[in-house]
């Protein structure tokens, strides 16, 4: 195969093995012919074959950090169809993918009618983080209560909330799609207020800022929610049709094609001290 001893080549197989590096195992030959036949010297194959395996253990990273995060599907953006909706700023949307908003703690907000893309988003720009290194958590409002109130009746909701809190990422989706559990709200405002200043989050909901109260059942724990959420901001209104309804556009009644726009009031002022139930060790004023 090449001029390199046999008995070398071999120690080199089983250095790999024992590496457990076994991509380069695997492309080890193939790169050694490259070598006999000039197309390549010896720093060149050592560069191919080390970045043959890096690529593999980044694959399975990222592989194993999509799970862990379990997202509902795998998005992109490169597959989302911004010509669909032209209401929305597609350089915009690309700015929020270089995730500065993660280091600054930031939450963006992605609302608009159902259908309209807000949970490819979201789900794309998790991958993104992911892609970069960095944890992320995917759930939707009723599946993340659901979990904080088993935790509170199990008398671990301290430890539950905290191990939201490792996240870089939180994605909340589906925020008024259905209704909030009796204290839910609470609930949630307490992890909103423990990751608060601290990780970045990314909420989808298709009802107004407005309607909160009526969407988490107490106007008091909806502007607590608010204010902390809105303080570091970014707000991305999606105007349009539903992209899954596209193919099928005249079936829908007119009263629905034509619903009104959720429209985001101006943020509200930052307030003192949250509702008397929602408090943790993290509340930060």
């Amino acid at each position: 195969m090449t001029h390199a001893p046999a008995m070398t080549i071999d120690s080199i197989k089983r250095s790999l093995v024992g590496l457990r590096m076994p991509r380069a195992l695997e492309v080890l030959d193939a790169t050694l012919r490259r070598i006999e036949q000039g197309e390549t010297d010896g720093i060149g194959a050592l560069d191919q074959i080390l970045l043959e395996e890096l690529t593999l253990r980044e694959n399975r990273r990222v592989k194993t950090a999509l799970s862990m995060a379990r997202l509902p599907a795998i998005k992109s953006l490169q597959g989302f169809d911004f010509a669909f909706q032209p209401s929305l700023d597609r350089n915009r949307i690309l700015a929020l993918a270089e995730l500065k908003f993660i280091d600054r703690a930031e939450v963006v907000h992605l609302l608009g009618p159902p259908g309209t893309g807000k949970s490819h988003l979201a789900t794309a720009l998790a991958v993104e983080a992911v892609k970069a290194g960095r944890s992320v958590t995917f759930a939707t409002l009723a599946d993340l209560i659901a979990s904080l109130a088993k935790a509170e009746r199990d008398g671990t909701l301290r430890e539950r909330i905290r191990y939201l809190c490792r996240a870089s990422l939180l994605v909340v989706d589906e925020i008024g799609y259905l209704p909030v559990v009796p204290g839910g709200g609470n609930l949630f405002f307490q992890l909103v207020n423990a990751r608060y200043e601290k990780s970045a989050m990314i909420l989808t909901s298709n009802r107004g800022f407005a309607e909160w109260g009526e969407v988490f059942g107490d106007p008091v724990v909806a502007t607590a929610l608010l204010d902390r959420l809105l303080h570091h901001a970014v707000v991305v209104q999606i105007e349009g049709a539903s992209y899954r309804l596209r193919q099928h556009a005249d079936l829908v009644p007119e009263h629905v094609r034509s619903k009104a726009l959720i429209t985001p009031p101006p943020a509200p002022k930052r307030r003192g001290r949250p509702p008397g139930k929602a408090t943790s060790d993290h509340d930060n004023g």
